[in-house]
């Protein structure tokens, strides 16, 4: 059962809206299940490690198999609520990784194994340990990975991608890459197979076991267009020439993110730092442009993101920057002492992280419970 501590309302904007419990995960998981049943998006979780280290909010030291029971028990909690399109998202380091994915596999099928993320977390090196360890893992699974598939987003162009697109026949259409004009002809038509002439006079075919992209009569009509690159010497192999003022330049993402793109446990500490300059904060926080990354990918505005162990809070931070609904679970007291207060500083506006990138200014609201068993 849930029980409403405190509502924290700032703003009027209903657009903005999350759910923050204190409690036990699983339990408050099956309670949710009554009324979120196949709601949710996407889930990012980032459990503990079972690294035996120290930190300032818990000890990360259980045997191999109690560590292991409590993952199965929360990833089999967290599936119902999950969309048929949804997907779930779930950090680790090297020690318990290769456990995790076979107990992800029993509980999401192995057939919904989405792919294995390599984020870089540190970018300095560590001298006292055998192999400087500056990466960790998340991996991705999906309700369903044929409608996730269908469902996710891809990401904008980098600038690395951008800079493809030049100018080097003055189109006044402005910059444009080109592509290929063959393709393959498995599925081709006889209209596919022709000459081309090129400006220059030299004749073109399409090479062995590809076919034109377009019929003759097209292949004609985009010449006369200026659409079709034959090189700057007029006798090159016809392109098809692609405008950046014409194309939405989207790409999917790849599977190793690097700290410049999302950040690092140390840029994530010094945000959270800035916030709690006087308190003990997570030691190891997610940084926010590690999860604005996840959702921007998993989900479109208006949809649910759940955190089942909300830490430091930084998903639910991200999530309602970006105009998600969200819901965070946590056991620790620290979700009063630290996690309510910096979503009360996101709702009034606070600067850090993506806030910048966003254009975040404030707004929407939050409501707190405590989980209470019956």
């Amino acid at each position: 059962m849930l029980k409403r501590i405190k509502k924290h309302s700032f703003s009027a904007d209903e657009g903005l809206r999350g759910k923050i419990i204190h409690g036990d995960n699983v339990s408050a998981l099956q309670d949710l299940e009554k009324t979120y049943s196949e709601a949710v998006k996407c889930i990012y979780i980032d459990p503990p490690y079972n690294n035996g280290e120290q930190y300032n909010h818990y000890m990360d030291n259980r045997t191999h198999a109690d560590w292991l029971e409590m993952i199965v028990a929360s990833l089999k909690a967290l599936r119902p609520l999950l969309r048929s399109d949804g997907s779930i998202w779930i950090s680790i380091d090297d020690g318990e990784v290769h456990y995790l994915k076979v107990a992800a596999d029993q509980v999401f099928g192995r057939e919904n194994f989405v792919t294995t993320i390599i984020w870089q977390q540190r970018t300095t090196r560590e001298n006292r340990k055998l192999f400087s360890n500056n990466h960790e893992y998340v991996l991705v699974y999906a309700k369903n990975l044929k409608q996730f598939t269908s469902s996710a987003n891809k990401l904008p162009g980098t600038d690395e991608i951008l800079d493809r697109y030049k100018n080097p026949d003055n189109d006044p259409r402005g910059p444009w890459q080109s592509v290929s004009a063959n393709v393959q002809a498995g599925h081709a038509v006889a209209s596919q197979f022709y000459e081309v002439i090129s400006p220059s006079g030299k004749t073109h075919y399409p090479p062995n076991g590809r076919c034109w992209a377009f019929n003759q009569e097209r292949m004609l009509r985009e010449i006369s267009q200026n659409n079709i690159w034959f090189g700057k010497t007029g006798d090159g192999v016809p392109r098809v020439k692609r405008f950046l003022g014409t194309e939405k330049i989207k790409v999917t993402p790849d599977t190793l993110w690097l700290a410049d793109v999302c950040g690092t446990s140390k840029s994530a500490k010094k945000h959270i730092l800035s916030l709690f300059p006087d308190e003990k904060v997570f030691d190891t926080p997610k940084p926010e442009e590690l999860l604005r990354r996840i959702i921007e990918v998993a989900t479109d505005e208006d949809d649910l993101v759940l955190d089942a162990f909300l830490g430091s809070g930084t998903t639910a931070a991200v999530a309602h920057k970006m105009n998600r609904k969200y819901i965070g679970i946590e056991s620790g007291d620290h979700i009063v002492d630290l996690v309510v207060r910096r979503l009360r500083a996101v709702v009034e506006g606070e600067s850090g992280g993506i806030s910048k990138e966003l254009g975040w200014n404030g707004g929407g609201d939050f409501d707190f419970y405590k989980h209470v068993t019956n």
